[in-house]
């Protein structure tokens, strides 16, 4: 989670979206006041700093509280979002990586420890309300990320690289190539709100 004062935007960090890669490129423009939380584990060359009372994945709820709703409003707020079927077999993939290769995919959607942003930045009695300026899409995310800078005044070299966490998945088949159709539906059915709200299909 970014709160950039110098620059005036806010970035809430939402999971399997290029997260990190966008956190550490957008980290390196904030100034010494900006609030900028750390990165488990480690990026060499990110620099925390300002975080005491937040965390990595913060919702836009808890943002707003923490700046209080003058700034929320004037300030321009983001995060990404993806595919969710595509989102589930990246979030799969780290966790069979961390599980030393011991998970299945039947496993992980079992346990059902799901990468859902939509309370991220929906209102959290409502989650049919977005809550923030921009949600970029990570199937178009260099555009999205260099229509945001541009809107906000930063620079952007064009593509954001490196990306941090790919090297889990080394199955770079489609996910419809992957998940049979009762995995399919199972996602399906967990991110219905995100879905609805994106807009996303098979």
């Amino acid at each position: 989670m970014i709160v950039s004062h110098q620059h005036r935007f806010i970035f809430i960090k939402t999971s399997k979206t290029a997260g990190t890669s966008l956190e550490v490129f957008l980290a390196g423009l904030c100034g010494p006041d900006d609030i900028v939380t750390p990165i488990f584990p480690a990026v060499p060359g990110h620099l925390p700093r300002n975080h005491a009372g937040c965390y990595n994945h913060m919702t836009g709820a808890e943002v707003r509280t923490l700046v209080g709703v003058a700034v929320w409003r004037d300030y321009f707020t983001f995060c990404v979002e993806r595919n969710p079927w595509d989102k589930v077999i990246s979030h799969w993939s780290m966790e069979r990586h961390r599980a030393e290769g011991n998970l299945t995919l039947d496993q992980y959607l079992t346990v059902g420890r799901f990468p859902l942003n939509h309370p991220k930045y929906t209102e959290p009695q409502d989650p049919t309300r977005i809550m923030v300026n921009r949600i970029i899409r990570f199937e178009d995310l260099d555009r999205g990320i260099g229509e945001m800078t541009q809107q906000i005044g930063l620079p952007f070299p064009g593509t954001l690289e490196p990306r941090m966490k790919s090297e889990y998945r080394t199955d770079r088949r489609p996910y419809h190539e992957v998940l049979d159709r009762r995995q399919a539906t199972i996602i399906t059915d967990t991110f219905a709100t995100e879905i609805r709200l994106h807009g996303y299909t098979y």
